[in-house]
């Protein structure tokens, strides 16, 4: 049978279940990565499990999350990872050597591999015909710990391009156009993979940028096929030995099936505030904007740099613009010196900063209050910026160059007329530059068993956590609408994420950007349950949105439906994750009202569906996991389960 290359990658990972889209299969991992805002937590819980060496082929710890250090709780997180990759057998990537997903491509990816991370944009990978997932924190702990990685097995999603992309168009238009098309929860639960003549004209590194945001889609991977592009991609990078060819087999069908022709695209912008929010940059330009930000895992290539650097080239940046350029890696920083770039970069008024995500976390880089900020990166969920209220449109490096240059929001294509400008087409070297100084390899296992974590007084062990109990009373404290993100309910930040290894204090922050008042009426009302609408828990994946709410009481979540890494994560620390069996009953539940099931064990063991009595009206609910996912959610968690079984 003809197979495409999703089917391929999975087939060469299997190890349980059946590829059947809706049922639960579990795949061979090969290799993991963490970064530093999610890596705590995974370090912990290798901590917990008394794990001795990590079984993956390879693992890599980043650090490219939290570089600021306006006191010693990030330095002291980075001694700490640095410390437990020593012990457990990791790479570690030092602080300022650049963002995982793109340093990961460099150095540590392979065709035909499968790649899971702690971090939603894992999915990067797929640029490079890998299967690459983001997943919480847990499972890529258990995955170096020998543990099969186990998902709801989606549909393959077939996206076929045709044509080539226009002048002033580039691959960030491409996503958008499927953001703009199917919305945040478009690629829910599915693979996209993308195929057909039209990728001839997108490198390897364009097709990170597509990939990457394949997160913003919903979707559990995006795939492109291990071609002469991936080929290209790393002889430039010096592993030109380590290619494999995976392409889909001559007539190979997929479970859905689309058309987009790159020739018909235009400039495409997200507004404030979500990635779904697309329009063409003509239908929203003249808005004023104040800062510019280029950078990030969803334009980390060479030639996005290059570009804004050749249409700024001899110019000056408009004085109310702060144009603050990001380097995705010191490799990266090495090159657009050799290439000239950054000298044009500075000349026309731009500002350096490290290399790393910086802005795209909201370490650094707040937008002034209200005022409109382009940026090159892949979300501006409400205040993920660091200002709360925040206005962060998302567009490409040529869209944000044209906005840096006239101080309002301009549709690119128009700066050939009013600035006399060709369509930047950068000349990049044959190979890039390739450091590995700042990549810290495993030590042998005999001198690994020898190190002692560094902790310091903010690094708390993980809380331990009760079996769900067989009957529920609980007040409703939290009711909440759709796409309910991540940030949403665990800010991430400058003021929050150095708390990432403090449980008890980064729980204070629960909420409050829906509801101030939530840390205190969750405490005082001890086990509760919220309800939300459609999509709960998209965007990143940090446990801390499930371990915080869990530390003050959060029994169970009723939602219409959940983004896949949230859900898995509710059931990874003893959440029950139920969805209305008619999403019309949320609107007769109001905060306060009590939440009853009784016979839970049972319910859960044998079938999907429970009655709930909410506020004295009887609601029906269904839950979708597996049996191995009940027998997480009864004993607690997957930590106290693997701790029952030993």
């Amino acid at each position: 049978m003809a197979r495409n290359v999703s089917q391929k990658l999975v087939d060469a990972h299997l190890v349980g279940g059946e590829v059947t889209p809706g049922s639960e299969v579990g795949l061979r991992v090969d290799q993991t990565l963490c970064q530093d805002a999610t890596g705590t937590m995974v370090m912990l819980e290798l901590e917990a499990m008394g794990l001795d060496r990590i079984s993956t082929e390879l693992s890599v710890q980043y650090v490219d999350h939290n570089l600021l250090q306006t006191d010693e709780k990030n330095p002291d997180d980075h001694l700490f990872l640095q410390s437990a990759a020593r012990r457990f057998g990791l790479w570690f990537s030092q602080a300022g050597n650049g963002v995982s997903h793109p340093v990961h491509q460099a150095h540590f990816g392979r065709p035909g591999a499968l790649l899971i991370g702690s971090d939603s944009h894992t999915c990067a990978a797929g640029a490079l015909g890998m299967l690459a997932i983001g997943v919480g924190g847990l499972d890529v702990a258990m995955a170096m710990a020998g543990q099969p990685m186990y998902v709801t097995m989606p549909e393959i999603w077939g996206v076929e391009l045709t044509g080539e992309v226009p002048d002033w168009v580039s691959a960030k238009d491409v996503v958008l156009e499927m953001l703009r098309r199917h919305g945040v929860s478009g690629g829910a639960g599915r693979i996209i993979e993308y195929h057909g003549e039209g990728l001839e004209n997108l490198t390897a590194m364009d097709r990170h940028v597509i990939a990457n945001m394949g997160a913003e889609l919903g979707a559990t991977a995006t795939v492109f096929p291990a071609d002469d592009a991936a080929r290209d991609y790393l002889e430039a990078v010096g592993r030109g030995d380590e290619f494999e060819r995976w392409e889909a087999d001559p007539g190979a069908s997929y479970d859905v099936t689309e058309h987009l022709d790159l020739s018909g695209l235009q400039p495409l912008i997200a507004r404030p505030s979500s990635p779904g929010n697309v329009v063409p940059v003509a239908e929203v330009q003249d808005e004023e904007v104040f800062q510019v930000v280029v950078g990030s895992s969803a334009n980390p290539g060479l030639r996005d740099f290059a570009a804004v650097a050749e249409i700024l080239a001899g110019q000056r940046t408009h004085p109310q613009v702060s144009v603050d350029v990001n380097p995705t890696s010191r490799e990266m920083l090495t090159d657009l010196i050799t290439g000239g770039w950054l000298t044009q970069l500075i000349n026309a008024g731009a500002r350096l900063h490290q290399s790393g995500c910086m802005g795209c976390i909201g370490m650094g880089q707040a937008p002034a209050t209200g005022r409109n900020s382009l940026r090159t990166m892949p979300r501006n969920f409400p205040g993920r910026s660091g200002t709360e209220e925040d206005a962060v449109w998302l567009c490409s490096p040529e869209t944000a160059a044209a906005a840096a240059l006239t101080g309002r929001i301009t549709d690119p294509l128009t700066l050939a007329e009013s600035h006399g400008l060709s369509a930047p087409r950068p000349t990049l070297p044959e190979r890039y530059s390739v450091n590995h100084g700042m990549l810290e390899p495993p030590l042998p296992p005999e001198e690994a068993r020898n190190v002692e974590l560094v902790k310091g007084p903010n690094i708390l062990s993980l809380p331990d956590f009760d079996p769900i109990a067989d009957r529920l009373s609980a007040p409703v404290v939290l009711v909440m609408g759709d796409d309910v993100s991540t940030d949403e309910i665990m800010p991430a930040g400058s003021r929050v994420l150095p708390f990432r290894s403090n449980i008890p204090k980064i729980s204070e922050f629960t909420f409050t950007r829906i509801d101030p008042d939530y840390p205190a009426r969750a405490a005082a009302a001890g086990p509760h349950v919220v309800v939300a609408g459609a999509n709960y828990g998209q965007g990143s994946s940090r446990e801390h949105a499930v371990l915080a709410p869990r530390f003050l009481g959060l029994k169970a979540v009723i939602a219409q439906s959940f983004a896949r890494i949230h859900w898995q994560n509710l059931a990874n620390f003893g959440i029950l994750a139920l969805e209305f069996d008619d999403p019309a009953e949320q609107e007769h539940i109001t905060a306060g009202d009590t939440v009853e099931l009784d016979g839970i064990h049972e319910a859960l063991r044998h079938g999907s569906r429970l009655t709930a009595s909410i506020g004295g009206r009887e609601v029906a609910v269904h839950h979708r996991l597996s049996e191995r996912q009940v027998d997480m959610v009864l004993a607690g968690g997957r930590i106290p389960l693997a701790a029952r079984s030993t």
